[in-house]
């Protein structure tokens, strides 16, 4: 990733803004240049007026879903890093983030030596992870391979589940496939029944077992 002199953190709580800019300070130049936004919407404007090198992303904000502004920036074209730092461990969320291109994921519980080493090895392009989500996502992927049985998936709940499992909200899935939100929350329902599953990172490693998403 090289020097990061341009920061934006998206965190609707202004103590915990203020305290990761701080962390981002610390770790990077007290020179780095960090922009706070306490909104989603906001954050959408920032990102559409300038650019930056790194995003500091929170997941649970008052207007909407940190995934979908992850989802919505383009790191190939502008070289930036996206990193969330929220207070969800759970796989969902983790891989839902990640899926949709989080390039790392901190909690924000851990103490302010640990963030700050983790936000310097950016720098050395080196994954922004916490101790506990690399320990989880170890676990997740060193589970044994069991193929999946046959299932009798239509070719639509074939299609919502690719979306699902890709990060896509039943909202932003519904929009894709032009049907309504209510049809995909059915489709979601069946789906999840069919496959004896109930979250959505059961619903990624299915279809990449499946065959239908290749695994990242």
């Amino acid at each position: 990733m090289g020097r990061v002199s341009k920061v934006l953190v998206l965190e609707d709580v202004v103590e915990t803004a203020r305290w990761l800019a701080e962390r981002i300070r610390s770790a990077l130049g007290a020179e780095v240049s960090v922009t706070l936004s306490h909104t989603l919407a906001a954050a959408h404007r920032m990102a559409d007026q300038d650019t930056y090198d790194l995003y500091l992303v929170d997941l649970g904000l008052p207007d909407g879903d940190g995934v979908d502004f992850i989802r919505n920036l383009d790191p190939a074209r502008t070289g930036a890093n996206i990193v969330v730092t929220t207070i969800y461990d759970d796989d969902d969320h983790v891989f839902r983030a990640l899926r949709a291109g989080a390039h790392g994921y901190l909690l924000k519980d851990q103490s302010n030596c640990v963030l700050e080493a983790a936000l310097q090895g950016l720098e050395s392009d080196l994954p922004a992870l916490s101790p506990d989500i690399a320990r989880r996502m170890m676990d997740f992927f060193s589970r044994p391979y069991a193929p999946v049985e046959p299932c009798d998936l239509t070719p639509r709940e074939r299609e919502v589940l690719v979306l699902i499992a890709g990060g896509l909200s039943v909202l932003d899935a519904a929009k894709r496939l032009t049907i309504s939100v209510h049809t995909v929350r059915g489709y979601v329902k069946d789906i999840y029944r069919k496959l004896g599953i109930s979250s959505r990172a059961e619903a990624s490693l299915k279809a990449v077992r499946m065959g239908l998403i290749h695994q990242s």
